[in-house]
């Protein structure tokens, strides 16, 4: 699939993602030692949403603007919701933060954050908006840089805790099979880390054959995933959903991932098909 985020900032997919990435973050937070963030394919960090490309598509209409319309939103949500508030503060929602400002907003004064971005423009976005994020002097971002060559590189970290976030374009189609290999080289290096890989659903055969090759890798003991369809999946050409796959998850995060899932399904869902699914695998 052809994934230029600035096309799609805001839809269902970010929204689950990002809910999701600040839970995490937040746990991190719960223990006064450092923690280290690395984001392997950060984009450019910030949308916005009144751009041609992100109204060529509307997609925002049917993600991020349905839960701002909410006054029921549970605790678990309530902290993206309000990061989302805090960069539209006349009330109209024009943009939309990605995950290395999600990241950057979490960050004490003793932690870090790393952020790749390979393709050379948005890479070069990526360090003009970075100046301008929370804790912008805690932030590195290494411009046209390969993710996947970025983490086997930098793990363990000094920190020794911390996450790696995962979140791919899916414009190769090998992607998934990239994917494990780099959860594969990460975890022989630094198997107590978080990682967390977020993954478009079209056919969910496909996604059960990843997770069952990400359970299998040496030295992996926890996985845990998080997925959401918003429509059936009759159509296997379709985006018909995505999912979070966690291996060690922080504590506390799948205690809420139920939580989370109940109140975003029907909200995001586009057709009757809509269902989740979350589970230890």
């Amino acid at each position: 699939m052809n994934y230029r985020h600035s096309y799609h900032a805001g839809n269902f997919a970010d929204v689950l993602k990002h809910v999701v990435q600040c839970v995490a973050l937040r746990y991190l937070q719960n223990k006064e030692k450092p923690f280290w963030v690395l984001d392997t394919h950060a984009g450019i960090g910030m949308y916005d949403l009144t751009g041609e490309e992100a109204t060529k598509t509307g997609e925002a209409m049917a993600g991020v603007a349905r839960l701002l319309e909410r006054s029921d939103v549970p605790a678990a949500i309530a902290p993206y919701v309000e990061a989302v508030k805090q960069l539209n503060e006349n009330g109209e929602l024009r943009w939309y933060p990605g995950s290395p400002w999600l990241s950057a907003l979490h960050l004490r004064p003793q932690d870090s954050l790393i952020l790749c971005e390979k393709h050379p423009q948005d890479s070069l976005l990526l360090a003009a908006n970075a100046n301008e994020f929370p804790a912008a002097r805690q932030i590195k971002v290494m411009t046209a840089t390969d993710g996947y060559a970025a983490l086997k590189a930098l793990v363990p970290p000094p920190q020794k805790r911390g996450m790696v976030l995962i979140d791919p374009p899916f414009e190769q189609r090998d992607e998934f099979e990239q994917i494990v290999a780099a959860l594969t080289a990460g975890v022989r290096r630094w198997a107590t880390g978080t990682y967390a890989v977020w993954y478009p659903i079209k056919d969910p055969l496909v996604v059960g054959d990843f997770h069952q090759k990400v359970k299998v890798i040496r030295g992996v003991e926890q996985v845990y995933v998080m997925d959401l369809l918003v429509r059936s999946a009759t159509d296997a050409s379709r985006f018909n959903g995505c999912g979070m796959l966690f291996i060690n998850p922080p504590y506390g995060l799948t205690e809420q991932a139920t939580t989370i899932m109940n109140y975003l399904t029907p909200l995001l869902a586009q057709d009757q098909g809509a269902e989740y699914q979350c589970l230890w695998l």
